[in-house]
């Protein structure tokens, strides 16, 4: 499967953005799908998954209440809702997927190339 994000941007502190994950094929409902981000100079981390069907999410803590991942498998598509962005949430967010629902970097087969959100204060 092939992934393309797009969405990314800058935004202020406060603000909200919205990610996008296009998927190619047509067995893209058989894919766990996750978000994950890589601040600058720092190792890439999760951020949010959600399950084939999409019936379940995980979440980091340091986005739970702010972030939600969902899913549209008509569309093949993964989308990120960010609200209440800090600067602190500023990286290249990365969609991948992965057999099930995951949260490691390692479960994750296939990776889309990357969006950088730029969080200003």
């Amino acid at each position: 499967v092939q992934l393309q994000a797009s969405g990314g941007g800058l935004v202020q502190a406060g603000g909200s953005l919205g990610l996008s994950c296009a998927a190619s094929g047509r067995t893209f409902s058989s894919y766990g799908m996750g978000w994950f981000r890589q601040p600058p100079g720092k190792e890439r981390e999760f951020v949010a998954a959600i399950s084939r069907g999409g019936g379940s999410t995980y979440y980091a803590d340091s986005v739970k209440g702010r972030f939600t991942i969902s899913r549209d498998n008509a569309k093949n598509t993964v989308y990120l809702q960010m609200n209440s962005l800090k600067p602190e949430d500023t990286a290249v967010y990365y969609c991948a997927a992965a057999g099930s629902l995951a949260i490691t970097t390692t479960q994750y087969a296939y990776w889309g190339q990357g969006t950088l959100v730029t969080v200003s204060s």
